[in-house]
């Protein structure tokens, strides 16, 4: 789960970290009044929960009240496009008015999961304000990445060598260590995936600021976090994912055009590879997992068909702990409730196989069988009319 920049903020600032002086605004007018009590010039920062909103026109500097106000009024109420967004964008609802400073030296500092090398890792870069994987390719020698584990944590030692990577000035250095220790507790004790200061700077008063922060929480650990699930901005999120939340599916809406409706992650990450191999592209990732009901998989079915974009769908099912008959039904059940008008491609394997086909073959509905998974894919491409 993503929050916004301020709110990423008020936790650096519970934990020491110095940031710039800024409020949030809602209006306009809003804007104009903080401009005036923050001292021009100040930076119209858009909340939205996605990069590259420099980039993309998200972040305004005013040198007047007048012209935060004029500014504030054109950013909020629009959809920012970043790269990160698509072509639909993200609603700006409100904007964080921030004193401008002026700046030394800006650095990148974060704490990521490793999932590669299955561990944490500290990163820092001697370049801020960039996306830190375009840096990782171009300047590989910017970067300095520290491996460490959960129950030992960040060492004091660890972050020396870190600020030292930095060139720090030596009377930061010891300001950089003790921040850095805060800051991987909270990383811990808080389950977050991504922490991110992008930039950190070094200022003209010699002070480290977070100049700006992204955090990333585990969705999995919301439940026993629940001041963090209370921080969570529906509004930034997509509706169908919002539905599919609600029924304890693991749905994410992608660009294509091929609906997918599989049980387990592997299988489903499998299933958009061999869409793209064959010249397709998923529409989403849609994983109804283990222990589904029969009533999950009929919203499951229901919400891939409400995508606008699915001009084809794949059932792929390989019937372990869910029985194949109990997806049948449930696919059944929402095709009774909308209008079954794109081709759906059927693929099933494993537990109740005969019954499950069965019961999907004897509705009378325009269901295509496939034999095996690479045929189903190929099918399911075919009908979107995406093949090479």
């Amino acid at each position: 789960m993503l929050i916004h920049e301020f709110q990423a903020k008020n936790f650096l600032r519970e934990l020491g970290w110095r940031i710039p002086a800024s409020a949030l605004a809602e209006s306009a007018k809003e804007a104009k009044r903080l401009a005036i009590e923050l001292g021009c010039p100040v930076m119209l920062k858009a909340q939205v929960l996605a990069g590259g909103r420099g980039q993309a026109g998200g972040v305004q500097k005013a040198s007047t009240p007048e012209e935060a106000e004029r500014l504030a009024s054109r950013l909020l109420g629009s959809r920012l496009i970043t790269a990160q967004t698509g072509a639909q964008g993200l609603p700006v609802n409100s904007l964080l008015v921030e004193k401008a400073i002026g700046l030394k030296k800006e650095y990148y500092c974060g704490l990521a999961v490793d999932r590669r090398n299955e561990t944490l890792v500290a990163i820092v870069s001697r370049q801020g304000g960039l996306n830190i994987e375009e840096l990782s390719g171009s300047r590989p020698e910017l970067i300095k990445k520290i491996y460490f584990d959960p129950d030992g944590g960040l060492k004091q030692f660890q972050s020396r060598q870190l600020a030292y990577f930095l060139e720090l000035p030596e009377n930061l250095v010891k300001d950089f260590v003790a921040r850095m220790k805060r800051l991987s507790e909270f990383f811990l004790e808080k389950d977050l995936k991504l922490l991110e200061i992008n930039p950190l700077a070094w200022s003209e008063d010699d002070q480290l600021l977070a100049v700006d922060a992204r955090m990333d929480f585990d969705d999995c650990s919301l439940a026993r976090h629940p001041e963090l699930a209370a921080l969570r901005d529906e509004s930034q999120e997509n509706e169908l994912e919002k539905r599919a939340r609600r029924f304890g599916l693991n749905y994410l809406k992608m660009n294509g055009s091929i609906g997918c409706l599989v049980n387990g992650a592997g299988l489903a990450m499998a299933t958009m590879d061999i869409i793209q191999h064959f010249g397709g592209q998923p529409a989403n990732f849609l994983d109804i997992g283990g222990g589904v009901t029969e009533e999950a998989v009929s919203q499951a079915f229901e919400l891939l068909l409400s995508d606008s974009q699915v001009v084809s769908a794949l059932i792929n099912i390989f019937g372990g702990i869910v029985r194949c008959d109990l997806v049948a039904r449930g696919v059944l059940a929402a095709a009774s409730r909308i209008s079954l008008n794109r081709p759906v491609v059927v693929r099933l394997e494993g537990t109740n196989v005969a019954e499950g086909r069965r019961i999907l073959e004897e509705s009378g509905l325009p269901f295509i069988f496939a034999a095996d998974f690479e045929q189903a894919a190929r099918l399911a491409v075919e009908l979107s009319g995406q093949p090479r």
